[in-house]
């Protein structure tokens, strides 16, 4: 097989992976942490098997679906950090970006976060808890990264970035579900109170000597 034929073939199975990712995420956008792999396989028209054979088992799928959202909030976020304005508009906009990101599409955050309920006979839930929490280790390393390159936090930076860092994408991930579960404020109120928390060493902290500022 020439060069031209593998490629062609790598390019049919990335858009054919794509397009099962699709399917997937529409299941999801019905059923939420309930979707199933024999909903998924029906909603793309094909069996089971080829499902399995295209992502290996539920976890590979799973991990294919987090990966893809987490990459989409990450770009948002990463925008909203970049976005012309001071530094507590930034922070303010960072944390709206992702209120906004679980509010729009619950269905998806509850199937990335949470373990479903039971399952269908045969065709049991995703184990959600076994993946959640490497994608939320991500955005932590993720948003560490930002702020060691951006902020000037004096000795031992690197670790206390990553001390922010976490603590921060667990402060959100914590506070984000409680409010979408019991809606007790404004998704605007709830910004300016975690935004009020985290104000203090935020504003303290000067920017890193040639980073591109926070």
């Amino acid at each position: 097989m020439d060069t031209t034929q593998r490629t062609e073939q790598q390019r049919s199975a990335d858009r054919r992976r794509r397009e099962l990712l699709e399917a997937a995420d529409r299941v999801v956008l019905r059923d939420g942490p309930q979707a199933s792999m024999n909903a998924i396989a029906a909603e793309a028209g094909i069996t089971k098997p080829i499902l399995y054979r295209h992502f290996g088992d539920k976890g590979g799928l799973y991990a294919a679906l987090a990966m893809r959202h987490t990459d989409a909030l990450l770009d948002s976020l990463r925008a909203a950090l970049d976005a012309p304005a001071d530094r507590r508009e930034r922070v303010e906009a960072t944390l709206d970006t992702y209120l906004a990101a679980i509010e729009a599409r619950p269905q998806v955050y509850r199937f990335l976060m949470h373990p479903a309920e039971g399952g269908q006979p045969g065709d049991p839930g995703f184990d959600v808890g076994k993946h959640s929490a490497p994608l939320l280790r991500r955005m932590g390393e993720e948003l560490a990264t930002v702020i060691e390159e951006r902020l000037d936090l004096g000795p031992g930076s690197q670790q206390l970035a990553r001390v922010w860092g976490h603590g921060i994408v667990g402060m959100m991930h914590a506070a984000g579900d409680w409010w979408l579960g019991e809606r007790p404020c404004s998704r605007a109120e709830l910004v300016r109170s975690l935004a009020d928390l985290l104000w203090g060493r935020l504003a303290a902290a000067g920017d890193k000597v040639g980073g591109p500022g926070f």
